[in-house]
Parts: structure tokens; sequence; C-alpha cells
């Protein structure tokens, strides 16, 4: 995958020695399986996958991509790469840019840990939300094909794609709300007073739900596989926190960026965005609903509150992995900081929202 920008998360290198595998191992399971496999092999790691360790396997015809659950003590229902694995699956079936998916492993004696192969995609990978790498004129065109993307997933038919069992029933904002909010604190490392709130809070202020849809959950630009020259998504990954639910939730994830400083991740909060080609948030907001049918976005504040809650939920739980040991990533150490400020910013949000 060709990284646009520099990042500490970005291409490849060495396994760190808590996340290798037997190699030999791996090939010759392949090679029993996957009828173009012919070694020999080399495994590296991608830098990025700090949930779920994932793995760049070349062989001298072809490249593959390995993504596994990590090891060591896992929350309850994280890391789930035998969904990822489901829904790509489903997803690639109906046209829908994912790579294409070749197996799934649950056999814990091939790399120690569940596992799933599918293809390597070329193409670009933007870790900077402002596209500082792109021409002024090709910015707004890129945040296009990425909206549209997120649109059309929110568009499959969900029973023709097979996944009407991929989610549970009930009110999604209630579902993901209790299991963030369980998440947190069984991943706690000290009191945050605004993440107490929003447990509280949020479950009394759950806008109404609607059909669901499949929902990404981490959707955003360093998630996704453009083209090489055209502002069009070739592969969308990382796909361990979709579900069916309410798009809404997902598509107001994707508009966080548009309050996050520059410092993170290129966040847009603050810029001058016509003079640097980006789009506004009311742009990238009527570029979805033009896609999707929609009349607006109620409850827009609520939704940011949530995905602030939700966000830095997320990252506790990194951060508490790091002090076990066994993060994905040596940059999960450094996020605990980031807490804190998530949860002020989702806090303040929820106080826009009547709390």
């Amino acid at each position: 995958m060709t990284k646009s920008d520099t990042s500490a998360f970005s291409g490849v290198g060495d396994t760190p020695a808590h996340l290798k595998f037997d190699d030999a191992r791996l090939a010759e399971f392949l090679s029993d399986r996957l009828p173009e496999f012919e070694g020999p092999l080399q495994v590296q790691k991608f830098k990025g996958g700090q949930s779920n360790p994932t793995y760049l396997l070349t062989t001298p015809s072809r490249k593959y991509v390995l993504r596994r659950k990590p090891p060591g003590d896992l929350l309850p229902s994280a890391h789930a790469v035998d969904r990822e694995y489901k829904v790509m699956t489903a997803l690639g079936r109906q046209g829908f840019p994912v790579p294409k998916t070749h197996l799934l492993c649950e056999d814990q004696s091939v790399v120690g840990t569940t596992f799933f192969v599918m293809d390597f995609v070329e193409g670009r990978i933007f870790w900077d939300s402002g596209l500082p790498s792109v021409n002024k004129e090709d910015r707004r065109p890129l945040y296009r094909g990425l909206i549209d993307t997120l649109a059309d997933l929110h568009l499959v038919d969900v029973e023709e794609a097979g996944l009407s069992d991929y989610g549970k029933s009930g009110n999604y904002f209630e579902r993901q709300i209790g299991r963030w909010s369980k998440q947190y604190k069984a991943a706690e490392t000290g009191p945050i007073p605004e993440m107490d709130r929003l447990i509280e809070w949020l479950p009394t202020a759950v806008p109404a739900d609607e059909a669901p849809s499949v929902v990404h959950g981490d959707f955003r630009f360093d998630n996704v596989i453009m083209h090489p020259t055209e502002p069009t998504a070739l592969a969308v990954l990382d796909w361990e926190l979709s579900t069916l639910g309410h798009p809404l939730a997902d598509f107001t994830y994707f508009l966080m960026v548009w309050f996050f400083p520059k410092d993170v991740r290129g966040g847009l909060a603050g810029r001058d965005l016509a003079s640097e080609g980006l789009p506004s948030l009311d742009e990238a907001v009527d570029r979805y609903c033009l896609r999707t049918g929609r009349k607006g976005l109620p409850d827009l504040e609520f939704c940011l509150a949530y995905n602030m809650f939700r966000i830095a939920a997320i990252i506790q739980g990194v951060y508490a992995r790091s002090l076990k040991g066994n993060a994905s990533s040596p940059e999960a150490a450094k996020t605990g900081a980031q807490v804190a400020p998530l949860a002020n910013i989702a806090w303040s949000f929820a106080q826009k929202a009547g709390a």
C-alpha cells in the first residue's frame, strides 16, 4: 500500500518479538489452501493497525495481507477478525470496494491466534486529512469520493448482502453506548469525570432508530485505499468495529475530523478550508445527503458527543493494552493522554445537545 503521507503509522517493518509467528508454518498452511500461493514467503508487519496486527505477505509472484487477533488477554467482544472476514466477503460480492478475501483460519496452531488472508491492494492512503501531498484542486474531489463511498455502504441492501444477522436487534445507539461504557470501565486507568458524565447522560438522549445499515465504525481517509491517480476508493479497510446500525452514527464519526486540531492526523479545525481547497462541514453534509436522499442531519450534536465518547473509550482500551505489553503498535503507549481531551470535547457537544 502506497502511503501518501509520512506517519509513525505508515509503511511496514520488522515484526516486534511479541507479535512474531512461525513464517514457515504459515507458508505450509497457505500452500495447501491457496492454489496460486508459492513461496518463499516474506512476512513484514504494517506499522498501523494498533488493534488487530496486520502483516504484508510477499511471495515471488504476488502479495497478500494477513490480519489477526493480537495475543494476550483481550477485552470482551474485541478484535473480532472473523466478523471482519464475514462482512468484507459479503460486501465484495455486492461490488462494494473491499480487498478480496481468501480464507479465515481459526486454528491457533498456525500463527497463534485467529486470522484471515486477503489481497494486497496498491493505491494511496492519506494519513493527513488536510491532504498536503495532493494538489489543492484535487482535494475536494477526493473528499467527495470518500463521502460517496460511505454513503454507498449505507445504501447496501442488508438482506441481499446476506448480512441481516450481522448485528443485534434493538436501538443501535443504546447498544453501542452500553458496549463502550463497559469497555471503557474495563480498561479504565484513572478517573475522568467527563467520561462518567457521558456514561450517565448519553442513554437519556438517544434519538429514534432507523432501518439498520451496514456501518463501518471507523471510516476515515487512512482506512481507505484510494486509486493511484483518481478520486475513487479501491478498498475500504479495518472492519473490526463494523456492525448493523444507525448510518448517522457512522457518518458523524467521519465528520469529527472537522473538529480535530491540525496536529491530530491533519484535523480541519481552525483552518481556512476554502483557501486550502478543502470542503466545509456543510459541504460534506450536503454531499452525503445528496447521495443518500436525506433532507438533513438531525441530532448532530448528540451524534458528535456519542462519537467523541466512543473514540475516547476505544483509545483508552488501546492504552490499557499497551500497559500490559500486548498492543500492536509502540505508538499505543502514547495514546493515554488523548482520552481526557476527547472526553472534554464530547461533553461540550453533550451540553449543546441539552445535557
